[in-house]
């Protein structure tokens, strides 16, 4: 089976029970499209269960993108160091991740050997922009917000990377004609569209992010093979 997870945002519980309540195993594909890390305290526990899944394939979210132009930084053995390779630029890219929820992340960083910080910037360097699937006879683009500078002229391959984690897209225009296709997002919590924390539905857009890391939220996941959605 195919499954679909989205903004997990560092609920470490909510992403193991999930995979229970699906009973992933090696033969199933997960896809998480993004932003599996802040605002929760189990980040990089997340992140260091699916860099151990050979099956889980995970795209940039905005919050993994602000993370990696910080951490590298953090790398160094002492404060003074990190300081120092700091420009201004960089100290405003951090102040930004904090502003948006990075300090439980940074701060679970902070703990990891020398060579763990290694492993996640390096696992975090293979995450993808977007990923196209085709199962039973429907297409997919799994992305993490949307598709900005639209235009049917211009390529996937030639989007930058903020096209995808940064723009939403407008849920009243379908970004697809045939019927058979379909444009998967998180990013925009499901509450703020529908009151509801359930996997949005409308004109081939299918809005993934039930808000996990919110009181009133739920972490959703989608099965691609039946359309069978799942709630932690």
């Amino acid at each position: 089976m195919i499954y679909v997870m989205s903004d997990i945002h560092g609920m470490y519980d909510k992403y193991i029970e999930m995979l229970k309540t699906i009973h992933f195993t090696d033969e199933d594909i997960l896809y998480i499209i993004g932003d599996v890390i802040d605002r929760g305290q189990g980040s990089i526990r997340i992140l260091q269960d699916m860099m151990n899944r050979f099956h889980v394939f995970p795209l940039f979210g905005n919050h993994e993108l602000m993370a990696m132009r910080c951490l590298p930084a953090f790398i160094q053995e002492t404060v003074e160091s990190i300081f120092e390779s700091l420009d201004d630029d960089k100290m405003l890219d951090l102040y930004e991740w904090i502003q948006n929820g990075g300090y439980p992340t940074l701060l679970q960083f902070q703990q990891l050997s020398p060579l763990e910080k290694e492993d996640i910037i390096d696992y975090l360097m293979e995450f993808t922009a977007y990923e196209e699937v085709e199962v039973n006879g429907q297409y997919f683009l799994l992305v993490h917000a949307g598709l900005g500078n639209h235009s049917e002229s211009i390529q996937l391959e030639d989007h930058s990377v903020d096209d995808f984690v940064w723009e939403r897209p407008d849920y009243e225009i379908p970004y697809f004609k045939d019927s058979n296709h379909y444009m998967i997002v998180g990013h925009t919590p499901t509450l703020s569209i529908t009151g509801k924390p359930e996997i949005y539905h409308h004109n081939q857009y299918i809005v993934m992010d039930s808000g996990a890391c919110f009181e009133t939220g739920k972490l959703a996941c989608l099965c691609l093979d039946t359309m069978e959605e799942f709630y932690v």
